[in-house]
């Protein structure tokens, strides 16, 4: 068996190992010097060189690419934010009384088939307070008036010679019925430059006779025609409809009977 031992200034070496003495005459130190080795760097040799690193991509999968995405799919998933109550009023000052009106919002109940219903439709409160000194008002003392979608269509309606006359009785059809009675009188100004509005109270439950008139003018009755004319279509509750309606609803009347009715009519 023999020895090799490499080195790199002195070339190979090989030895033949120790032998048992009566083989001792046929060893020899056997010598095999070649020329100089140059050194041996095995990162130069094609197999050994490391093969050039890829480019680094940024994968799809990392959270900048996935979090908005599951945002956006948890935000359709959940039901949206209700939004806030809103209060609005529009108030009218004068000397002897002030005048605030304020919308309210109509009333819808439930079906079995999950859709809604019309139940109530909304209304503008008319709220009168006296005046108890310059510049104030005693609303502890006020009295209110609730203006049916009629009723605002016919003060809409006035010229500027018209009056009209609306009755109310909170209690009618009950028992307390007649014990209270209201009378709201909208009368032309004898100048023509406006409209008188008139609030007669009887109240026999509290012993309670009130009579509150404000003077309203032109410009403060064009701006009440004007808040009455947009608002009507809310307090009859078609806002609502009209957001239900969907580009893919073939369903475009609110029942089949209304929708077949309406087929009769245009084909006649």
């Amino acid at each position: 068996m023999l020895n090799l031992s490499l080195s790199p200034s002195q070339g190979f070496t090989l030895q033949s190992p120790k032998l048992p003495p009566h083989h001792r005459s046929l060893s020899s130190k056997v010598s095999l010097t070649t020329a100089p080795a140059t050194h041996f760097d095995p990162a130069s040799h094609p197999i050994f060189k490391t093969p050039p690193a890829k480019p680094s991509v940024k994968s799809r999968q990392s959270s900048e690419y996935f979090a908005p995405q599951q945002q956006q799919r948890f935000a359709a998933n959940s039901d949206p934010p209700s939004p806030p109550r809103v209060f609005v009023g529009h108030s009218i000052y004068k000397g002897k009384a002030a005048l605030t009106v304020e919308p309210r919002p109509p009333e819808f109940s439930p079906l079995d088939s999950g859709a809604f219903k019309l139940a109530k439709e909304g209304f503008v409160l008319l709220q009168f307070a006296p005046a108890a000194a310059a510049r104030q008002y005693d609303w502890s003392r006020k009295q209110v008036f609730s203006l049916s979608v009629t009723e605002m269509g016919t003060i809409m309606s006035l010229g500027a010679k018209d009056s009209c006359e609306f009755f109310h009785d909170p209690f009618k059809g009950k028992s307390e019925e007649g014990r209270v009675r209201k009378v709201l009188k909208v009368e032309p100004l004898p100048d023509g430059s406006g409209h008188f509005f008139n609030l007669s109270v009887q109240n026999k439950l509290i012993n309670v006779d009130e009579n509150i008139y404000i003077p309203i003018t032109k410009a403060e009755y064009t701006v009440l025609v004007s808040a009455f004319n947009f608002i009507i279509p809310y307090l009859l509750g078609w806002h609502t409809f009209a957001n239900s309606i969907k580009p893919d609803d073939t369903s475009r009347g609110n029942n089949a009977n209304s929708r077949a009715g309406a087929d009769y009519e245009w084909s006649r």
